[in-house]
């Protein structure tokens, strides 16, 4: 069984972008001057790293003030109208470990696709630029280039690109059930599909195969691609997958995945509907889990 293309991509958190990107304004040091320069010019205001939503819940933005230095800001791109939209680099740093923004889970289902999709890459950006100060060729502080889409190192002039990791998310089928599993930093009952990193020199299919027999001891033949996500935290792109299962015996790497279950189209009704004594709590839904199993129970 195969879904891919089943779903719109707009209908999933921080997808449906209508910006363009402008790539030819970064490089061109003029044109990206006389673009900061712009009266149509904006800014788009974070809260740190979280959205920050004007009086009518659209993503707030300011003008460019003429205090405002370029060198601290990077070119998200151009509006539909073709003003210049640009996103502050400069955010407080923190040295404690990365959670996840109880405030994001609320605000991002609130805001239209093109506004998901405009603050899921702005976060990703900053996020990166606050993460990467130091060189990793040679450890040398770097500073911003090319509008923000790069960094420089002072000392060996070595460039750095902001980067994307991708992750696999996949829920494996037999006999009409699929495989679901908790991680062991979810909350009790929640469940979601199983995921990890491609690691180099895998193709997706057998990051699929390889992080099912990891983590659950299952094996899979057959994989077919679904849809993605850009998933700003930090950021990675989702793969959606769904694989067919060879074996069904679950034995769990218990350091990755706390529990782990094959579910039926009723048990899966149930949990997204919210039900009394449903088995699991659904993912949110700003998770393309949430869609791959809304999407498998349609099909």
């Amino acid at each position: 069984m195969t879904l891919a293309g089943a779903i719109p991509a707009a209908t999933i958190a921080f997808t449906g972008g209508t910006l363009d990107r402008a790539d030819q304004l970064r490089v061109n040091p003029d044109r990206l001057a006389a673009a900061w320069a712009d009266p149509r010019a904006a800014i788009l205001l974070l809260d740190g790293l979280d959205p920050q939503l004007a009086e009518d819940g659209t993503l707030a933005m300011r003008a460019v003030a003429p205090d405002d230095a370029l060198a601290d800001h990077a070119l998200l791109g151009l509006r539909e109208d073709g003003a210049p939209l640009f996103v502050s680099l400069v955010v407080a740093r923190s040295d404690a470990p990365p959670v996840f923004p109880p405030r994001v889970w609320e605000i991002v289902p609130q805001l239209s696709p093109a506004d998901g999709a405009l603050y899921g890459g702005a976060r990703s950006l900053v996020d990166w630029h606050d993460r990467h100060p130091f060189c990793a060729r040679c450890g040398a502080a770097t500073h911003p280039v090319k509008g923000g889409w790069a960094r420089q190192c002072g000392t060996c002039n070595a460039e750095h690109f902001p980067r994307t990791d991708p992750v696999v998310i996949m829920l494996a089928e037999q006999d009409k059930k699929v495989l679901i599993g908790r991680s062991p930093r979810f909350p009790a009952g929640r469940f979601s599909a199983l995921a990890g990193f491609v690691e180099p020199g895998e193709t997706i299919e057998e990051a699929v195969r390889r992080e099912l027999w990891e983590e659950t001891g299952v094996r899979v033949g057959q994989v077919d691609y679904l849809f993605s996500q850009p998933w700003p935290f930090p950021s990675q792109l989702m793969i959606a997958c769904i694989a067919q299962a060879l074996t069904t015996e679950i034995v769990l790497d218990e350091q990755e995945i706390a529990e782990a279950m094959w579910v039926t189209r009723a048990d899966v009704r149930a949990a997204l509907a919210g039900k009394a004594g449903a088995r699991f709590l659904p993912p949110s839904t700003i998770a393309v889990a949430r869609h791959m199993l809304e999407r498998w129970l349609g099909d």
